[in-house]
């Protein structure tokens, strides 16, 4: 995967889910394990890390804001951040596998 194809995956995901309401965010994942926010705060989460490995930068939480309704954007802004900061081929690999597992969870397959 390149790093172009990995911009396309997460703008797919994010479009998805753009119009969500807060209703549909708390809904459970079809694999139970938590709410659909939940595990899209949990890839936002993941992208961070890997963009403050790949970078140096420390590790930090990704807040969880008062409304899950920011979600996608959240997932956005740390994907771009991710891509721009030259990710080499097993982060890249690392960050596809995040998103279509959040993927994954999310439609239930």
């Amino acid at each position: 995967m390149t790093v172009d194809e990995l911009a396309r995956s997460v703008d797919r995901l994010v479009g998805q889910i753009a119009q969500w309401t807060q209703s549909r965010w708390a809904t459970s994942t079809a694999s139970g394990g938590g709410t659909r926010a939940a595990a899209v705060h949990a890839l936002a989460q993941r992208l961070a890390d890997l963009e403050a490995g790949l970078t140096g930068h420390p590790t930090h939480e990704v807040p969880r804001l008062e409304s899950d309704l920011v979600l996608p954007d959240q997932v956005k802004v740390i994907a771009r951040d991710l891509l721009v900061a030259g990710p080499t081929p097993e982060v890249i690999a690392d960050a596809a596998e995040a998103v279509a597992g959040t993927r994954s969870a999310l439609n239930g397959t």
